[in-house]
């Protein structure tokens, strides 16, 4: 269906012709993030094709540099050896770290007609969090995510449970998860590698409480209330037997979901698809369990315009970003991938309401949104990031208490962030 609507859209646009006004030819250079549910580097390649064939004097050189923290270095490294790019899909929460090296520029310097400024206004506000900073647009939502609750439905009901009423709350996931447990599979998994951060940032909202503050020059991490959400998670294993001890690894975790390893996980949606196509069962998607709120962070890419771009490869890569982020195509790409449609009108397409009625699941990411809050995003990211994600890893495999480890975790935050405050 995607091939065929680009197909199409191609077709259409050469009719059309040129969006981007005729002037000398504009050579983009995109770095692209190719790390969740598969190859998608076609999908990418195909919407490319696309715009090229709409703004014939545009080339579009998309380079594909594996997950987002390669992508960042890659990219990074490129403009300060001096080779140009224009633009790049990173992670959302990469924003004050590029801010920091004054590496790109305000959608606002670029964005100069009401058509443009309607353009920025019609994302889901969940989505642009992390994306705005004193005000101004430096991230566009493009590849977007928050963690649900995938589970099998064929194992719930062989252990006498409903198949359509997954958990809504911890302690309905601790006891589902019990009646599910048996000798050869768990209850429920929970990814710790990779980004423990984020895993454990939907425990914290879930517990009442946002693990840092808007201007991103504070951490909580040492609060009650996040260290009783750490020894939640931990206690899935220790106490309740029905997650594996020590870490999980978020690579190979949709694996063990599809192969029966375990009856529950918590994961990306961008996963979604890719279950979708490996499970020979029926499985269920839903928001996450609740404790104080229901809740997940936002996760994913934005795309971002670097400095050093001439005027025309700043209009062309905005061009570029807008086609890419139409309705139409975002709701192909959503269900290409099974990222969240970006914008509410990516839901009112013909193509995403009738795969949405063959398969509901995919409102599911859509739905949470109500509930969901900034990714985890603050000065000096990286490191603050890294120490957060140690700190549930060492809970985790019990080499410290939760709170030993997030007292260690806030005190490096503060000593990383109070130059900003």
């Amino acid at each position: 269906m995607t091939k065929q609507f680009l197909k199409a859209a191609c077709a259409a646009a050469v009719i059309a012709g040129a969006s981007v006004p005729a002037a000398a030819e504009v050579e983009l250079t995109m770095y692209y993030p190719i790390a969740v549910g598969g190859p998608l580097t076609e999908v990418v390649d195909d919407l490319i094709a696309g715009f090229e064939a709409e703004n014939p004097d545009v080339t579009v050189n998309a380079i594909y540099a594996g997950n987002y923290d390669e992508t960042r270095v890659r990219a990074i490294s490129a403009i300060q050896s001096g080779d140009p790019a224009q633009l790049s899909v990173l992670f959302s929460i990469d924003v004050y770290e590029l801010l920091e090296m004054d590496l790109i520029i305000p959608f606002d310097d670029v964005v100069d007609t009401d058509e443009d400024r309607a353009w920025l206004d019609s994302f889901y506000p969940a989505l642009m969090a992390n994306g705005v900073v004193d005000g101004q647009v430096w991230g566009v939502p493009f590849q977007r995510s928050t963690i649900v609750l995938y589970y099998n439905k064929d194992m719930f009901e062989e252990a006498g449970l409903d198949p359509d009423s997954p958990p809504t709350t911890w302690d309905e996931m601790v006891e589902v998860a019990k009646a599910l447990r048996t000798d050869d599979r768990y209850g429920i998994m929970v990814p710790s590698t990779g980004y423990p951060y984020w895993m454990f940032q939907a425990f914290a909202i879930q517990n009442g409480i946002e693990l840092m503050s808007e201007d991103g020059t504070e951490t909580y991490f040492d609060d009650p209330a996040v260290i009783e959400a750490l020894e939640y998670w931990r206690s899935l294993s220790v106490e309740h037997d029905v997650m594996p001890e020590g870490t999980i690894e978020w690579g190979t975790l949709r694996q063990a979901f599809v192969q029966g390893q375990t009856a529950m996980m918590w994961h990306t949606t961008g996963n979604l698809t890719a279950v979708r196509n490996e499970a020979d069962f029926e499985f269920g998607v839903a928001m996450l369990p609740a404790n104080e709120r229901p809740g997940s962070p936002t996760g994913g890419g934005n795309f971002y315009l670097f400095q050093g771009a001439s005027d025309e490869e700043q209009r062309a890569a905005v061009e570029l970003i807008k086609y890419m982020t139409d309705p139409e195509r975002a709701a192909e790409w959503s269900i290409a991938t099974g990222y969240v449609g970006i914008s509410p009108a990516s839901y009112e397409t013909e193509s995403l309401q009738a795969y949405a009625e063959e398969f509901p699941p995919a409102l599911v990411a859509r739905d949470q949104l109500e509930y969901a809050v900034a990714e985890l995003s603050t000065y000096e990211t990286g490191r603050v990031r890294e120490a957060l994600s140690n700190a549930v890893q060492a809970a985790l495999t019990g080499s410290q208490t939760p709170e030993e480890a997030l007292s260690a975790a806030q005190a490096t935050a503060d000593r990383l962030l109070r130059p900003y405050r």
